[in-house]
């Protein structure tokens, strides 16, 4: 059997379609980010921290949070035969980076530019890219 998987990803969230002999099932995994924290203008002012520290701390924690989010979404694939990327925003390359660090790299199919989309159009999508229209 040929796995095939298909993603739309942000920094929020993922959802990943996954193809099997043409049957799919969908997955929605959050990332639990609030990409407020990282670009929060709320620095401590009364605190040891400097402000450049503080801002160095909360991109750490926001780094390792998406990493964190990332290698979930690598877990879950890593069985499958051939990936499709997409989204809009960084998350993408920043995903298929990760991808390729972790030997997963030949299995991407594409890496392509996608604004907002429902479950439904991003299902279509996996569907027409591996499967045709």
């Amino acid at each position: 059997m040929k796995t095939e998987t298909g993603m739309w990803v942000d920094h929020q969230k993922a959802v990943v379609v996954t193809l099997v002999d043409k049957k799919s099932t969908v997955q929605i995994i959050l990332s639990n980010l609030d990409n407020s924290a990282r670009y929060s203008a709320d620095i401590p002012t009364a605190t040891t921290l400097s402000k450049s520290t503080y801002a160095a701390k909360n991109d750490q924690a926001f780094n390792l949070s998406l990493n964190k989010f990332y290698a979930e979404i690598a877990y879950k694939i890593r069985e499958t035969d051939a990936i499709l990327i997409f989204g809009p925003g960084e998350a993408k390359a920043e995903l298929a980076a990760l991808l390729k660090s972790e030997k997963l790299g030949a299995k991407i199919a594409a890496v392509d530019t996608a604004d907002q989309m429902t479950d439904r159009q991003i299902s279509e999508k996996v569907h027409a890219y591996f499967v045709g229209a």
